[in-house]
């Protein structure tokens, strides 16, 4: 055998061993969620694409089935073959199950830690996002082609129809964007995409923040807070009611628009080069800020409320929502611990962009 059929042999088997490991995963991640209770929820749910009815769950398989075979295409493709993070995960999993008190103690390669940490994260994000991705297109159709449909109501009825369709169309399309540039984050790494993660956050603080803002956890972390962020308050004044509405939709466009400068390197936890254009170039936090002054606003009829009732209502009110605040600034701090770490570049970042959450303030 020839150095170049060698080669060749060598790259064959490594595309084979990458794909035999990422269908592998997928397929486990999918049998997993197929029986976990909370997530039978996403996917029994029914949904409208214009006049055609489908469940969650149908849509899901045709994912599942796409990207396996995107992935496929992409193994068998690419130039430069790599031994992928998905073989270095089942590495670890292979050698905890052999021998788990000799792993622990000799712990993990940069590699393997790596490997664990992206697949951990990857099957924990992923299937939120598509069913949320699915959930925001339809709704965000629906919503607008009532909209479009009926523009005399608009003249008539203003408010009713910004209640039930307008806010929720506005609210929806900026979910849309924040989600799909999120879903994409997760389910695609390419070099040519420059998403690369080089970097997963390894510790115990950082995950618990980031995941008690997301479902499951956001239950109990709303339990503990006594407060459900509420994306669409009530106020008794139609004026007072669509301004401050309005202004809701404008901090969260803000919000959407730092996923949107993230581009294709947007997801939690990780280190995927620094970005500095968008938001990004006035604070290093906007998505957090402006989802964080949002959901202040909204807390409003309910503070006012509390007030009403006696002061002890009133505080506890009000400390809910920092309580929501406080995990959120601690994602920031835990966020930047672990990208200085990696390398310098977030700290030349920090130097260029001084303030973390309000500028020239915080």
């Amino acid at each position: 055998m020839d150095a170049t059929t060698f080669q060749l042999s060598q790259s064959l088997s490594l595309r084979l061993k990458n794909i035999s490991a990422s269908l592998t995963l997928l397929l486990a991640a999918y049998l997993l969620y197929s029986v976990l209770p909370y997530y039978q929820v996403f996917a029994s749910k029914e949904l409208t694409f214009f006049s055609y009815h489908f469940i969650t769950r149908d849509a899901l398989q045709l994912i599942y089935v796409i990207y396996g075979s995107l992935l496929l295409v992409y193994y068998l493709s690419d130039r430069n073959p790599r031994v992928s993070k998905s073989i270095y995960c089942l590495r670890v999993v292979s050698r905890f199950m052999l021998a788990p008190v000799r792993t622990c103690r000799e712990g993990l390669s940069s590699e393997e830690r790596l490997g664990l940490l992206t697949t951990l994260l990857k099957a924990f994000y992923a299937p939120l996002m598509v069913p949320w991705l699915l959930d925001h297109t339809t709704h965000m159709i629906s919503n607008g082609e009532f909209i479009f449909n009926n523009p005399e109501l608009l003249r008539i009825d203003f408010l009713a129809v910004f209640n039930v369709h307008g806010f929720w169309f506005l609210f929806q399309i900026i979910l849309f964007l924040d989600v799909l540039f999120f879903t994409i984050g997760y389910l695609v790494e390419m070099p040519v995409l420059k998403n690369q993660i080089r970097s997963v956050d390894p510790t115990l603080l950082g995950w618990a923040v980031a995941l008690a803002c997301y479902p499951p956890f956001n239950t109990v972390t709303s339990s503990i807070m006594g407060w459900t962020p509420i994306d669409f308050p009530q106020f008794e004044t139609p004026v007072v009611h669509v301004s401050v509405n309005f202004l809701l939709l404008l901090l969260m466009a803000v919000y959407t628009s730092a996923s949107v400068a993230l581009n294709f390197k947007a997801s939690n936890l990780t280190h995927r080069g620094i970005i500095a254009t968008g938001p990004y170039r006035f604070i290093r936090h906007p998505a957090y800020t402006c989802k964080n002054l949002a959901w202040w606003i909204a807390a409003i009829p309910g503070i006012m409320a509390a007030y009403q009732i006696s002061f002890f209502q009133f505080a506890s009110a009000i400390a809910s929502v920092a309580g929501w605040s406080i995990i959120y600034a601690l994602r920031a701090l835990t966020e930047e611990d672990h990208l200085r770490k990696v390398d310098g570049e977030y700290d030349e970042y920090c130097q260029r962009v001084r303030y973390r959450f309000i500028p020239g303030l915080l």
